[in-house]
């Protein structure tokens, strides 16, 4: 036979597109509209529909950007439709490429029923399954004119994403409001062709089965007359009958489909334009689970559940009932789908509390598993939490976008610092924004790694990332790619049941130790400086909190402030969500994070503040009380110990001396000597006690570095290896000058470069060996980025970078195409280096970003050289990123093991504060080895204590805990406070100490009945 296989294709497409899908809604008739343009932010519903309305022409312009507007829909049922089912269909100017991204709208009755949303991808809306002849039609649609920020050609900057800078230019031109009769035959028609095409483009090019699906195609064309598709769409479905029939093998891939949105918390949106984008796709989910018998829909994030609970009452009680009936799936068990590299251990742990938490209150259920398929790479440390917080599996698929290297496996164990492992899977499918496409399908199949003894893999279906969900072509699709010849077989799963499956087949499965690091991305550690900062410094003044809060309740029997606690941490659990954390998000959303961070750091505070003053007494009002230092970290400070209130010790070494040099100065104390130089740079540090130096001859530290920085794409996510081709030193000194107080002495130098200005202090204190580093940026770059440079006469085979709980070990070298693609990698509050018998550390403030280098001269052998990443500037999403005052601190530690570089982390981060009152006991103290991450009182309000201690050195440890008096009795909990009898018990000796045993970087957390 000739080959036909192109002219087949081409007109099964071209008719499928220009002819079938046209005649599903092929009899229609205009719908009369009027509009109420909102003039400021949106309005409850209820308001919406009490409006006054004026006449709207179809094909007239609306909505200026981030507005709303409110479309009356009216209209009657021609006669002769009755019986038939009746659809609205409704273009706002859609571009159907564009789903999440652009216009969109939520239907509503006028009782204020909704019904579901609109988009670029579902433009209809059932009137009637059965319509009577001149019924009344009436219906409400919320429009949002939401902007394509990206457009067709991405990452451009725009002043379009955020209210105060938006265009006021109308953006969307309406196409049609259209009543019409649904042609079910031609809908399922329209998909029967379109899964046969995209199955024969998949299979061997002269398969027997492709030949007998093209020939199928033919037939079905041949009977279909194109001047009279409904009439004859049930012989065309005919002739395909025995190709959709033909059963797939027994061996086929199975994919387990879920519905799916993934709706980003903040993204290219603000938060308010979030919680709306909620309740659109969660009412088309509802509506789509009623017309279907085996659909589920999944959805995560408690917070998104939260917003439609308290914006959207109406939507609410349609989820509400779609979950108990196990249709609706509260999916992850946190608050938000979070970034995982940055946020403490303690907002982890939050994260899992809140979350799962909500889940049980409002639904009686919990998850079993943690779904985070878009998150930019995920901690060591994560599969120790989450088995902790009494998780059973781990969801991503976001590895699949390594720039470089391959992730090697799709079903698997992944082992964390601590040894812990957990059950994880990666769709083979590479996304969860699938559309059940040929390619799609056949994708899953091909790259699966683990097709010798498993056969399975998980499928997240729908419109994504601005919402949308899942569509009924979707649902179609799957009925059809239930059980076909030549696909893999698809059905709508639970993802517990798919992991129950996955385990019983993989009992040993394959394992990969350590982060899960993503080969992109890799900028999202540093852009938007002060989002950074302000989630670094509430975090730790909500434990602080948290501590003097629990300690007046332990103390004085002090009311403890659960709501305000609960509703600070929320908000900052929402922001890391990982599009706002990360710095990817349009201005508007940083914005109002850095004022909520401002708000939140306010609120604690207070709490604090409020607590020190039940704790220490009114040391206002009594003339004769002195002044006590409360100290908020495990570690002792000033002499105070750990989690303590006392007078500050006396300081008892020698000032710092210090002496001029070549222009510069030398400074020295009791244990180090450092020299700076007339341009402010660090020309030498020496360890007094072994006289080791830290800078290589001829090298500087404290270098700035300016580097241009303009990605390939993803201008706020990325950094490409390339930017190191280019960099000015940043050497030049506007003014430097010297000064001394309390016995410190402090260098300060200020400068000017390209567009920008900064002034450093570098202070050295008595009986320190941390020189402290201050810094304030006046930044106005473009695509840029700072840096600051260490080098260090060090042979250092790994560094060693504060993770949650602990730390994460990475290779200084790049052997190989994985740990080249490192070249950009994450920190939290230190990074440290060391060679046998010496090491350094960096301790930031605010900084995650961190690079290093290895390097070797015949002089010098090998020295390294960290970097720690300071500001950015791209110009999209946001194209004013970081502009303005930036500030930074942080500490270079000499002669640091990592005892040391923990403590330089937690002193900056944890300072302590002078109260005039009495001195504090603490509630627990720890003996060495262990450090108290948090105390605090338990979140069912039960009025027990919670302590969660950890290892944090990466050695076994024995340690005792004593509480400040007599407690009851002392348990072993899970990270969200549960009982679990698989963990470790603790016994309680005299009523007042616990011994525990921790292994590497392990976590315990302790109810303390009181």
């Amino acid at each position: 036979m000739h080959d036909d296989i192109p002219l087949t294709v081409g007109r099964a497409t071209r008719v499928l597109s220009e002819r079938i899908r046209p005649a599903v809604h092929a009899h229609r008739v205009p719908l009369a509209v009027s509009f109420h343009e909102l003039p400021g932010e949106p309005i409850a519903p209820a308001d919406g529909l009490a409006l006054a309305y004026e006449p709207f022409e179809v094909g007239s312009v609306w909505g200026a950007a981030w507005g709303t507007t409110w479309f009356r829909v009216r209209g009657e049922v021609p006669g002769e439709w009755a019986g038939r089912r009746v659809e609205a269909v409704v273009d706002l100017g859609f571009d159907i490429n564009m789903p999440g991204f652009q216009c969109e709208g939520l239907v509503y009755l006028p009782d204020g029923t909704p019904v579901k949303s609109l988009n670029p991808r579902n433009q209809w809306v059932r009137i009637a399954d059965s319509a009577a002849g001149g019924e009344q039609v009436e219906f409400l649609v919320e429009a949002a004119s939401n902007p394509v920020l990206l457009d067709y050609h991405p990452f451009l900057p725009t002043q379009e994403g955020d209210i105060r800078t938006s265009s006021p230019r109308r953006l969307y031109t309406t196409r049609h409001f259209d009543l019409a009769v649904f042609e079910p035959e031609v809908f399922e028609l329209s998909l029967d062709i379109e899964v046969l095409l995209e199955l024969q483009a998949e299979l061997p090019e002269s398969s027997p089965r492709r030949m007998r699906v093209l020939q199928a195609l033919d037939d079905a064309l041949d009977v279909l007359d194109l001047q009279d598709i409904p009439g004859t769409a049930a012989a065309s479905r005919a002739a395909l009958a025995s190709a959709l029939e033909s059963p797939a093998e027994a061996s086929a891939h199975e994919i387990s489909a879920i519905g799916h949105a993934h709706i980003d918390s903040a993204w290219l949106w603000p938060v308010r334009e979030t919680i709306r984008k909620v309740a659109r796709t969660s009412s088309s989910m509802t509506d789509l689970i009623g017309e279907t018998d085996d659909f589920l829909y999944g959805m995560s994030s408690a917070q998104q559940y939260a917003w439609i609970k308290d914006h959207r009452p109406e939507v609410y009680e349609k989820v509400r009932a779609a979950v108990a009936d196990g249709r609706f799936l509260p999916l992850g068990g946190m608050w938000v789908e979070s970034d995982t590299v940055m946020p403490t251990g303690e907002s982890i742990a939050r994260q899992f509390l809140y979350g799962q938490r909500f889940f049980e209150q409002e639904f009686g259920i919990r998850s079993k598993g943690v779904w985070l398929p878009d998150s930019f790479g995920y901690s060591p440390a994560l599969p120790q939490l989450i088995r902790r917080a009494g998780f059973e599996w781990f969801f991503t698929q976001k590895i699949s976008w390594n720039q470089v290297n391959r992730f090697p496996h799709h079903t698997f164990a992944w082992e964390g610092i601590d040894g812990s492992r957990i059950f994880s899977h990666f769709p083979s499918m590479d996304t969860y924004n699938s559309q059940l496409s040929g390619s799609e399908v056949a994708r899953a199949t091909r790259q699966f790694r683990e097709a010798r003894k498993a056969n399975g893999s998980i499928a997240p279906v729908g419109w994504g990332d601005g919402g949308g969900g899942t569509t009924r072509e979707m649902t179609g699709k799957a009925r059809r790619l239930a059980d076909l010849e030549g696909s893999a077989k698809v059905r709508w799963e639970h993802p517990d049941a798919f992991f129950a499956r996955a385990k019983e087949q993989l009992p040993q499965p394959p394992v990969w130790v350590g982060e899960l690091y993503l080969e992109l991305h890799r900028a999202t550690l540093t852009s938007q400086h002060k989002t950074k900062q302000g989630n670094r410094l509430t975090e730790h003044l909500l434990i602080e909190a948290e501590l003097w809060a629990a300690s007046a309740t332990f103390w004085t029997g002090a009311e403890y402030p659960y709501d305000e606690l609960d509703a600070l941490w929320q908000q900052v659990l929402l922001q890391q969500f990982h599009d706002i954390l990360p710095g990817t998000s349009i201005a508007w959303v940083h914005r109002e994070a850095v004022e909520q961070y401002a708000r939140v750091a306010a609120a604690a505070t207070e709490i604090i503040e409020r607590a020190q003053a039940a704790l220490a007494g009114d040391g206002d009002a009594d003339e004769s009380a002195g002044t006590v230092v409360f100290n908020p970290a495990p570690i002792p400070q000033a002499g105070v110990p750990a989690l303590g209130a006392a007078p500050a010790a006396a300081v008892t070494s020698a000032e710092v001396t210090v002496t001029e040099a070549d222009g510069g100065w030398v400074l020295e104390n009791d244990l180090v000597r450092v020299v700076i130089t007339g341009e402010g740079l660090i020309a030498s540090v020496v360890d007094l006690a072994t006289g080791r130096e830290a800078i290589p001859a001829g090298a500087e530290a404290n270098l700035l570095q300016l580097h241009q920085d303009f990605p390939n794409m993803w201008d706020a996510w990325d950094v490409d290896r390339y930017y190191r081709n280019r960099v000015d030193d940043l050497r030049d000194a506007e003014s430097i000058s010297l000064s001394q107080q309390d016995g410190a002495a402090t260098v300060t130098v200020s400068r000017r470069f390209s567009q920008s200005a900064l002034t450093q202090t570098l202070t050295l204190r008595p009986g320190s060996r941390t020189l402290e580093i201050a810094q304030t940026t006046d930044w106005h770059e473009t695509e840029k980025f700072l840096k600051v440079a260490f080098p260090l006469a060090i042979q250092a085979e790994h560094t060693a970078a504060e993770t949650q709980f602990g730390y994460a070990k990475r290779v200084t070298h790049t052997n190989t195409s994985w740990e080249a693609a490192k070249f950009e990698t994450s920190m939290h509050r230190f990074v440290h280096v060391e060679e046998p018998g010496f090491g350094v550390a960096l301790a930031t403030d605010s900084t995650y970003g961190y690079d290093v280098t290895r390097d070797s001269t015949p002089e010098q052998g090998v020295t390294t050289t960290v970097r720690l990443s300071l500001l950015r500037a791209p110009r999209f999403p946001d194209p004013e990123t970081d502009q303005g005052e930036q500030t930074h601190r942080y500490a270079f530690v000499i002669g640091a093991g990592v005892e040391d570089a923990t403590a330089a982390g937690l002193a900056l981060n944890l300072p302590v504060r002078a109260v005039r009152g009495g001195a504090v006991e603490p509630v627990v103290t720890a003996t060495a080895g262990v450090l108290i991450s948090a105390v605090m009182l338990a979140a069912d309000r039960s009025g027990d204590l919670i302590v969660r201690v950890y290892e944090p050195y990466g050695r076994r440890a024995n340690a005792t805990l004593r509480f400040g008096r007599e407690v009851s009795a002392v348990s072993t909990v899970s990270l969200i406070e549960d009982a679990d009898a698989s963990l470790a018990p603790v016994e309680l000796v005299d009523g007042r100490e616990v011994a525990v045993t921790l292994t590497p970087f392990e976590v315990r957390t302790l109810r303390v009945a009181l």
